[in-house]
This record gives C-alpha cells, sequence and structure tokens, in this order.
C-alpha cells in the first residue's frame, strides 16, 4: 500500500494527540495513521507512546484528544472521554497471566499470606481481573516489562504479566499459575475479557465521528495489509520474533478490534457491574460504544 504524500500544516489543520502504548497490537492499530496512509484531511496525528497505566492517569486531567486506556481506567475518566465501538483489546480465552518461579497454590498469594505480587499498575484491567479471581493481595508496582525479570530474580513472590510477556515468560524459567482470561471465560459462560479500548475526549464534539472514522479505518487497514503492518509493529515487540509477534498481535487486533460485538459489550458491562458490585470500583461509567 502506498503512502499519501507528506501534507503540509496549514491555519486549517487540527493536530490531534494521540496516546497509545509502545507494543506491537496498539503498534500495528496505528500503522496506517504514522505512516501517512489514509487520508485525514484537516487533520493530523502526532502519537504519543507511554505505558498504559501511564496513559490512565494523564487521561484524569485529558492531557490527548485520543488515548487507549484500560477497562478499568476508564471508570475514572469516563467524565472526559467516549469510549469508541472498535480499538478494542479482548482476551479470547486468553488473557494476562500469573507467573511465578514455581508451582504455588493461588490462595497462597492473597493478602496477608507473606507473598507479593509484582502488578503493571493499578488501573489496569488485569489488576481489577485479579481482584475478582483472588480477593485482596498484597503487590507492588513494576513496569510493565520488567515484571518477568523481577519475578525471576526474587524480588517478588509471583507477577501479573500483560503485553508480549504473556508469550516470553517462560525464556524468564517461570511457571504458570493462572490465565485471567480463561478463568473468565470459565466464570461467564466463553465470554471475552475486556482489557483495553480506545477512547476520545468528550469536547472534540462534532470532530468525533470523524476521529472514530479514521481510527477505525487504521484498524482495517493494518488487518487488510497485515505482512506489512506486522513488520511495522515488530519494532515494538521487545524479544519478539517475527512469528511472535504476529502471533500477539492476532491474539489483540481482530475482528472484535474493529467491532466489540454484542457479546464483547455484554462482557465489559458483566466486568464491570461485577467490579462495581464488589466495592471495588467507585461507579458504573457510561459505556458510549460510538461507532
Amino acid at each position: 500500500m502506498e503512502r499519501l504524500e507528506c501534507r503540509p500544516m496549514t491555519t486549517q489543520t487540527r493536530l490531534l494527540q494521540l496516546g497509545h502504548s509502545p507494543d506491537p497490537d496498539d503498534a500495528f492499530m496505528h500503522w496506517a495513521l504514522a505512516k501517512d496512509m489514509l487520508d485525514t484531511g484537516d487533520l493530523r496525528f502526532e502519537h504519543k507512546l507511554e505505558d498504559i497505566e501511564s496513559l490512565n492517569k494523564r487521561a484524569t486531567t485529558g492531557d490527548y484528544e485520543i488515548t487507549a486506556v484500560s477497562i478499568h481506567g476508564y471508570c475514572y475518566v469516563a467524565d472526559k472521554y467516549a469510549l469508541l465501538n472498535h480499538g478494542a483489546s479482548m482476551g479470547e480465552g486468553y488473557g494476562p497471566r500469573l507467573v511465578a518461579r514455581s508451582e504455588m497454590n493461588l490462595d497462597e498469594l492473597q493478602k496477608g499470606k507473606g507473598k507479593r505480587l509484582a502488578i503493571p499498575g493499578e488501573w489496569t484491567s488485569a489488576h481489577l481481573a485479579c481482584q475478582m479471581r483472588l480477593g485482596e493481595y498484597d503487590y507492588g508496582l513494576v513496569e510493565f516489562d520488567q515484571i518477568p525479570e523481577a519475578v525471576a530474580r526474587g524480588e517478588y513472590d509471583a507477577g501479573l504479566l500483560i503485553h508480549e510477556g504473556q508469550l516470553t515468560y517462560e525464556a524468564d524459567g517461570l511457571v504458570l499459575l493462572d490465565d485471567l482470561g480463561v478463568w473468565w471465560a470459565n466464570e461467564t459462560g466463553g465470554l471475552p475479557l475486556p482489557l483495553g479500548g480506545n477512547t476520545v475526549r468528550r469536547d472534540l464534539a462534532e470532530l468525533i465521528p470523524e476521529v472514530s472514522r479514521l481510527l477505525k479505518e487504521s484498524i482495517q487497514t493494518g488487518l487488510d495489509n497485515r505482512e506489512e503492518a506486522v513488520a511495522y509493529a515488530l519494532g515494538f515487540g521487545r524479544g519478539l520474533d517475527l512469528a511472535q509477534a504476529d502471533e500477539f498481535i492476532a491474539m489483540y487486533v481482530n475482528d472484535r478490534t474493529i467491532d466489540y460485538g454484542d457479546d464483547g459489550r455484554e462482557s465489559m458491562h458483566l466486568f464491570l457491574k461485577r467490579a462495581f458490585d464488589a466495592g471495588m470500583i467507585p461507579a458504573m461509567p457510561p459505556l458510549d460504544f460510538i461507532r
């Protein structure tokens, strides 16, 4: 697919900041925008790459017009951001993984039993799902890509893995204790586990439909030009080879990323309702699913 010629900024141009994680799946989704593959009219996009927990916290002050957030994090920023119906990361019978140096029972990780769990952020969906799975537990905050090494060194008894660590933990000598996507599917009769989504700031108002259209078109363009988009995304895959990058992208960028689907929307509502009923989140956020 050929790129459009680089278009100069004009007085009519609107520059929008697009926050997303520096990971293969997000890079794949936004490849077409990053490489000027799409006709964006008078809109330009400045990509802001930060880990998902940083994006969650930034969204509380509305720093970026468009941003990826955790579904958990969305509970705290729904007053400022509307949730799009595309851009979802959902685990279809797989998801964040609990790992350790050796086998242990999950109840050993419960609060007050002397073990600590490394997590990638308090507002990540992985943490919320893990709380539903285990109850309260003692934890420390660790950069998501440093968790496998922190557990392997013995700094933590177990770790909660998101992103590509879900595929590479065995190389660090770690064993799988539980897969939260499998747990959620068993809990809900096969529903996918909602993890992340794309949001747009509500004050963009009349621009929202066009921004939504372009973000969805970028995802579809990646899916339609998979080989080229995966090659680009590989540059964001820490320790992944091409086959692993392709596998990871397929896990989290697929037809459901184009549209949550009825069961995906049902699952998100159920996930947050359970968290709210358990007192884990302050309120049920509006689920806009803007198309």
